[in-house]
């Protein structure tokens, strides 16, 4: 071989042998991460559950989360440090809807990339069925219509079946279903017109079939109705007084107050309800009235299936 032919190898090796330039240094490297677990799982919360490497690099990681693998929604951004080895992480979420299936991962950025994790899953529990009544007005005048109304709360509690139920004074019987069962409407609420209560009961509503739900037990007052009128009796200064209490309360006393608005009222005498009917008790008394104004007739009703009430005020000159 020629001397010249020995130079032209040499020439090469020499070349790839010198270092590459400073200005082509190799890109900081991404994190890596790992979607992980769930816990502490309520109808309307969770913890996510991940890790991260930042490996080396500045590192902010998120939880993307939403009811599709479009997510939607992420945690707020958090710092995982610039370490080199595999921390875990993670972060609560609430605000989340019952009985929903809902898509998760973990998402981290560095000066290196972003990295994102394996997509995960989990679904919230069923909101348990809650009811909660009352009665309107309450107490009801003897006679008179009210209802019972009120709202079905959790998962589950539009159009759903409920019936209401009375137990009535002295709260012995038991409860039992009145009329007819109904159906929620779509946002859980419901009514049910009670014609005819002639006693003070105890009531509540359940939910028909699985799951049994009971509201609270809700009193609902029968307070007497009162008629009140007022005649001369062709003596100065004295009229009767004079009325009709349903149903009959024999016995009970009868208070005549005037009156006084922004003040108390005064009494201005009485008497005791007396033997009427068999369903209206009356009362009468003439009255010597000092002072001209508005009366009103008040029935105190001793402890029992009834409760006192006061009359439609009248006007005396």
């Amino acid at each position: 071989m020629s001397r010249g032919s020995m130079l032209v190898p040499l020439a090469l090796a020499f070349a790839f042998a010198l270092p590459l330039s400073t200005g082509q240094a190799a890109a900081p490297p991404a994190p890596t991460v790992s979607t992980g677990s769930f816990s502490n799982l309520t109808y309307s919360s969770v913890v996510l559950d991940g890790s991260v490497d930042p490996r080396g690099q500045e590192t902010n990681y998120v939880f993307q989360y939403g009811t599709s693998r479009g997510y939607g929604t992420q945690t707020p951004l958090s710092p995982a440090g610039n370490g080199t080895t595999t921390i875990k992480v993670s972060q609560p979420v609430t605000g989340l809807q019952p009985f929903t299936t809902y898509h998760y991962r973990i998402v981290a950025t560095s000066p290196g990339g972003a990295t994102k994790g394996s997509d995960r899953t989990f679904t919230t529990p069923k909101l348990p069925l809650s009811v909660a009544i009352t009665g309107v007005p309450d107490p009801v005048v003897f006679g008179d219509a009210f209802l019972v109304a009120g709202t079905l709360s959790g998962t589950g509690s539009g159009n759903h079946e409920i019936a209401l139920q009375a137990n009535p004074y002295p709260y012995l019987a038991g409860f039992k279903t009145v009329g007819n069962p109904e159906l929620t409407n779509a946002a859980g609420g419901f009514s049910f017109p009670f014609l005819g209560l002639l006693e003070s009961a105890q009531l509540r509503v359940v939910t028909v079939g699985k799951p049994e739900v009971s509201s609270a037990v809700v009193l609902e007052n029968v307070a007497v109705r009162v008629s009140f009128h007022a005649r001369s009796v062709g003596r100065p200064g004295f009229v009767r007084l004079y009325g009709t209490v349903a149903p009959a309360e024999v016995g009970a006393l009868v208070g005549f107050q005037l009156l006084r608005p922004g003040h108390r009222s005064v009494n201005e005498g009485g008497t005791s309800v007396k033997a009427g009917t068999a369903t209206v008790s009356s009362f009468s008394r003439v009255v010597r009235i000092r002072r001209g104004g508005v009366y009103r007739a008040l029935i105190q009703v001793p402890a029992g299936a009834h409760v006192s009430n006061y009359s439609s005020p009248i006007l005396i000159r």
